[in-house]
């Protein structure tokens, strides 16, 4: 049973539904069968979440991963910020939260680099309130990957039908073809083919490629982004990559060529572009990981949801599909060190 890989599992916004869906996803047996779950976050939160669910587990506080149970009906917990100065309110942010959220996130990140752990799976935090606590970062994988010493990274959002990975992520759409050049292509080609192959267990991937422009491009019709930068880019990384690399497609039809399973993943230019079917097919149990990473990091594919805080109704299945997916890369890298 001790090789099951003992994943961290941030508690994320303590006043947002992180807790909730922590306690209803860990009261699923299957969970304890497949990995030894860590929570990283304050029990007296995660109790009050377990009233408001209806759920009565052992929680059993930590100070060392190797201290946890790890059986179904106790939840470890390893707090590393300390009891809350003043009582808090679901969905209302405070500095102490945004300070404590934050902790939770570089403790888990610190035990993944030490190897206590096998992967990281992050419950939601709120870009506002981590400001609030006085961090510097805009969200999750700029703070990790600057942790962790990563430049070379990339934003995957997967399901059971459809991944994709985006080359550019949060700026302003008017800005994405000033962004797009094609190192930053190329590169994020590279990463998708090396961790479909080393995270996935698919030795030989199956990528396409999305356009920028309508039709991707026609020709130069519609923009010559397709001709001057992701073409080049693609041939690049065919050449650096055991992949297949295929298109640039139009973007309005890729993602059904995809979702029928003829690609592995779809690379894509912008947010949107591939958020928008992929929350489509995969709004409830969607997952987000982040490619190039040392680390293994997956995470819900959802925000804190303030306005449903505290009252029970969260649904925990995006956090089950993550700790899956963290699984699932945690026995792949393993496997693969085997290989080798």
């Amino acid at each position: 049973m001790t090789t099951r890989p003992l994943i961290g599992i941030t508690m994320g916004d303590p006043v947002g539904i992180g807790p909730e869906i922590i306690v209803k996803a860990l009261a699923d047996n299957p969970i304890y069968d497949q990995c030894r779950p860590l929570i990283i976050g304050n029990v007296e939160i995660l109790k009050k979440a377990a009233t408001i669910v209806g759920q009565s587990p052992d929680f059993h506080p930590v100070d060392d991963p190797d201290q946890g149970k790890f059986v179904t009906g106790s939840v470890d917990v390893l707090d590393p910020a300390g009891p809350f100065s003043e009582p808090i309110n679901w969905g209302r942010p405070t500095p102490e939260t945004g300070r404590h959220m934050e902790t939770y996130i570089t403790t888990a990140v610190d035990l993944a680099v030490a190897g206590k752990t096998t992967a990281m799976v992050t419950a939601p935090i709120n870009k506002e309130a981590l400001r609030m606590g006085g961090s510097r970062y805009t969200g999750h994988t700029e703070l990790i990957a600057e942790r962790v010493g990563c430049s070379r990274y990339a934003m995957m959002l997967a399901g059971d039908r459809l991944r994709v990975v985006l080359v550019t992520i949060h700026i302003p759409l008017k800005k994405v073809h000033q962004a797009l050049t094609r190192e930053k292509v190329r590169t994020t080609l590279e990463i998708t083919a090396e961790s479909l192959i080393s995270r996935f267990g698919i030795p030989a991937p199956r990528i396409a490629v999305a356009g920028l422009n309508p039709h991707a491009g026609e020709s130069g019709l519609f923009g010559d982004e397709e001709t001057q930068t992701i073409i080049p880019a693609m041939e690049a990384a065919a050449d650096a990559t055991s992949a297949a690399i295929e298109g640039p497609f139009p973007p309005d039809t890729v993602f059904v060529a995809a979702a029928e399973g003829r690609f592995d993943a779809v690379v894509c230019m912008y947010h949107d572009q591939g958020l928008i079917p992929l929350k489509l097919l995969h709004f409830d149990d969607g997952v987000n990981t982040t490619l190039g990473l040392p680390i293994i990091r997956t995470s819900v594919d959802h925000g804190t949801a303030y306005d449903i805080a505290g009252t029970g109704r969260a649904g925990c299945a995006s956090l089950k599909a993550a700790i899956r997916m963290a699984v699932l890369q945690s026995n792949q890298s393993v496997a693969g060190v085997k290989k080798t």
